[in-house]
């Protein structure tokens, strides 16, 4: 499995990457500063919050965990999504929709910001190892291969309860995917746009998911992607040499071995001007 695919998050209209000297590229919409991360520093860990619908714009925000475990954030702060600046002892962050979830060196999560559908109730998790946020629910894995959620679950999106054997999560809009040990993907919530068809994916080592589709690479450095194909963001077939993805809400980006990275879907906002970015990889 990868261990530390967060070198590429996707927002709704923007794109992050974080490079291997710790400094953080961005690109697309940037009314609210989401894309203010110029001065970042010995980032390890990127992530981006979604936009709800496509009629609130500029409200997003970008998060970043440096490598002393403290976090950065920048962009839209009207639930206090980036009022993460007393955090410490962080080893991964998770950004959704107007919120931000911490996992603590004990296991622990840390969240702010919305919380009306319950998504930021995580007091009580414990023994987590990943964590994801969807636009109105929030997943994690616990140390035993188990899966929590919380938030909204009128699609299913939070029943969770019977997977096992986890090695990752990843949760979209209304769809949450999981990537078992053997490389085999499950998924639950609405199946309307095919996102959760991932039955047949073998030899997965790493997933994301978007709004409305999901992606995936395999062990041979291909690319896999299925839902909403709208604007063209699972247009991922001729991909190679890929070993991290992330989705956004209609786009995709995939980082490539050599530490460029690709990209399909909508640009509308630049979000997929990433042809120039290099030295993108993990730490």
């Amino acid at each position: 499995m990868l261990d530390n695919p967060s070198a590429l998050a996707a927002g709704r209209r923007h794109s992050v990457g974080r490079r291997w000297d710790g400094t953080v590229l961005a690109v697309g919409n940037t009314a609210a500063d989401e894309c203010g991360v110029e001065r970042w520093q010995d980032v390890v860990v990127v992530a981006a919050g979604n936009v709800h619908t496509a009629t609130n714009t500029g409200k997003s925000h970008t998060v970043g965990l440096r490598s002393d475990g403290t976090v950065l954030a920048t962009g839209w702060n009207g639930d206090g999504q980036c009022d993460v600046a007393g955090w410490r002892g962080v080893t991964a962050v998770a950004a959704g929709w107007r919120r931000t979830l911490g996992l603590l060196q004990n296991g622990r999560v840390l969240a702010i910001g919305r919380s009306s559908e319950g998504q930021c109730d995580v007091q009580s998790w414990r023994e987590m190892v990943a964590l994801s946020c969807g636009d109105w629910h929030s997943v994690g894995v616990r140390s035993d291969g188990s899966a929590l959620a919380t938030g909204n679950n009128r699609r299913r999106q939070c029943a969770v309860d019977g997977w096992r054997d986890l090695a990752a999560i990843a949760a979209g809009y209304v769809h949450t995917v999981g990537l078992r040990a053997d490389g085999r993907a499950v998924a639950t919530g609405d199946r309307t746009a095919g996102a959760c068809e991932v039955d047949e994916w073998e030899e997965v080592v790493a997933l994301d998911a978007g709004s409305y589709h999901t992606v995936g690479v395999t062990e041979s450095g291909r690319a896999l992607a299925t839902g909403d194909d709208s604007h063209g963001q699972c247009e991922v077939g001729d991909w190679r040499d890929i070993i991290a993805v992330a989705a956004g809400s209609m786009h995709t980006l995939g980082l490539c071995a050599n530490g460029t990275v690709v990209s399909a879907g909508s640009n509308a906002d630049g979000q997929c001007a990433v042809d120039a970015w290099s030295g993108v990889q993990r730490p």
